[in-house]
């Protein structure tokens, strides 16, 4: 019972991650940070390889998703430094998030609750000919917290997880040696009842 409940926790955590991840990397691609999105990528592929491991017995699946889990949460760690400008950090910079291919930022900076965009014309002699110059004013949430705020969630989500896949390992590697124990998986553990025939001899008087 405990790793049938256990299991359909983990389960039910791995869905959470699909769906906020999912989430995440529609806005990435909108705001086109290009190390976000490939991150993201990889976070799905392993949490569908997680669920699947959790559906199916699968513990060297649910392992590899836990390990997965603690570099999930270092990359959302260094998400949050990045944009609270922890250190050297610098969210101005253009290499980490978009590997220098592009002068985007968050899609959360121009479209975020409350943010009013106002292009300004003319440019500025020093902004590149093929990019906008604007000004944004109103918003009721810096860009930067809702950044951090979407990590956040991402780091409770993975610590939650990691714990039940630890919980879920355990738990199957404990039925697994228990059935070994008895025989399940030994092909000639098992021997059916043989039918064995006897034959009562009956004496034969023969009248002369």
């Amino acid at each position: 019972m405990g790793c049938c409940s256990g299991r359909c926790t983990l389960a039910f955590i791995c869905g959470m991650q699909l769906v906020s991840v999912l989430e995440r990397q529609v806005i990435d691609f909108l705001g086109y940070q290009w190390a976000p999105i490939l991150t993201n990528f990889l976070h799905i592929i392993v949490v569908i390889l997680g669920l699947f491991g959790t559906i199916q017995f699968r513990p060297r699946y649910v392992t590899g998703y836990a390990a997965w889990l603690v570099v999930w949460m270092t990359w959302n760690v260094f998400i949050i430094c990045f944009y609270l400008e922890v250190g050297d950090l610098s969210r101005d910079s253009d290499l980490v998030l978009t590997f220098n291919l592009s002068m985007h930022r968050s899609w959360w900076m121009e479209n975020g609750p409350g943010c009013r965009v106002t292009p300004i014309t003319p440019p500025p002699s020093w902004a590149p000919e093929d990019h906008r110059y604007i000004s944004i004013s109103g918003c009721l949430m810096d860009f930067q917290f809702i950044e951090v705020a979407h990590s956040s969630l991402q780091i409770l989500l993975a610590l939650v997880g990691f714990i039940y896949a630890c919980y879920v390992v355990k738990l199957i590697s404990e039925e697994e040696d228990s059935f070994d124990f008895i025989g399940g998986f030994d092909s000639y553990g098992y021997q059916g009842p043989q039918k064995t025939s006897h034959l009562q001899l009956q004496p034969m008087y023969m009248s002369k």
